[in-house]
């Protein structure tokens, strides 16, 4: 059995599906990790919703603000309404039971067998990875509850910008959301810096992409996340980032992680990617 991670789809269901090919993915026995983002800008949202919904636990994938964006608007949030492609999954036969499956998706996921954690976006350095885990289980209660609709329609903005335990309600909802779902630069002080998108080296000083912050709890934990394409594909201590902008002309990338052996040797990570043409003009999301 193989186990892939996969990058950003956003709808780009064609290059998806050929990526598959390519990693001769064999679903009686494999296995897939997506980082969340499957829908919207790109051209084929629904198809994508429809394959990964069809391979059922052949496949884990996170939350992402993209699909979280989906859930919003299906409830009435028209709030970026403007920056979807989403119609023809809202106007779906099937949407009621895409929309519910999506909404049951986990925030995060961790393999403690294989070592890896997979999250969209990023983490505070004031988290521990359990600490991680239990943020993302509140995000997840409130998104299966019954009161679901509330969450979805306040979840966006920028504040608070800073971790407090005493945090409670929506602030302490959206404080998680913003964190696993849209994080990329941190202040030096700990302070979620959601204004910076662009490319590591474009941010004010002290600003600090998430996962070099040096006193960062979860340095020692391998994890896996999406999100930034303008950084394409990254492989530093520990983290792995797979956006590398197929959505935007750059490359639908995919690591294995089920550490494949040569004799006693681990095989080095490395990624595997397929060249895309792209449906946007290269940018920040």
């Amino acid at each position: 059995m193989s186990i892939y991670a996969v990058g950003d789809i956003q709808g780009c269901y064609r290059e998806l599906r050929q990526l598959l090919d390519r990693l001769r993915f064999d679903p009686g026995v494999d296995r897939l990790w997506l980082v969340g983002d499957l829908v919207n800008r790109g051209p084929e949202s629904l198809a994508v919703l429809r394959f990964v919904h069809d391979l059922d636990d052949r496949a884990v994938t996170v939350l992402g603000n993209h699909d979280l964006h989906l859930l919003a608007l299906a409830e009435g949030n028209t709030r970026h309404a403007g920056k979807s492609t989403l119609e023809a999954v809202l106007r779906a036969p099937d949407r009621d039971a895409l929309l519910h499956w999506l909404r049951h998706r986990p925030l995060l996921h961790r393999d403690p067998e294989l070592g890896f954690t997979m999250i969209h976006a990023g983490l505070p350095p004031q988290w521990s990875l359990a600490d991680a885990e239990a943020r993302a289980h509140e995000l997840e209660s409130a998104l299966r509850g019954p009161d679901y609709r509330t969450y979805l329609m306040a979840m966006y903005g920028n504040k608070p910008k800073r971790w407090s335990p005493d945090l409670t309600g929506i602030e302490r909802l959206r404080f998680i959301t913003n964190c696993l779902t849209r994080l990329r630069f941190c202040a030096l002080d700990g302070a979620l810096a959601l204004g910076e998108k662009g490319e590591i080296g474009s941010q004010a000083a002290g600003r600090l992409p998430w996962f070099r912050m040096p006193d960062r709890r979860t340095r020692d934990d391998r994890i896996i996340f999406g999100h930034w394409s303008t950084i394409g594909y990254l492989a530093e201590h520990n983290v792995w980032g797979l956006d590398s902008g197929c959505l935007w002309g750059g490359a639908l990338t995919a690591i294995r992680i089920d550490s494949p052996n040569d004799g006693d040797e681990k095989r080095p990570i490395t990624p595997i990617q397929l060249d895309c043409v792209g449906y946007l003009r290269p940018g920040s999301k």
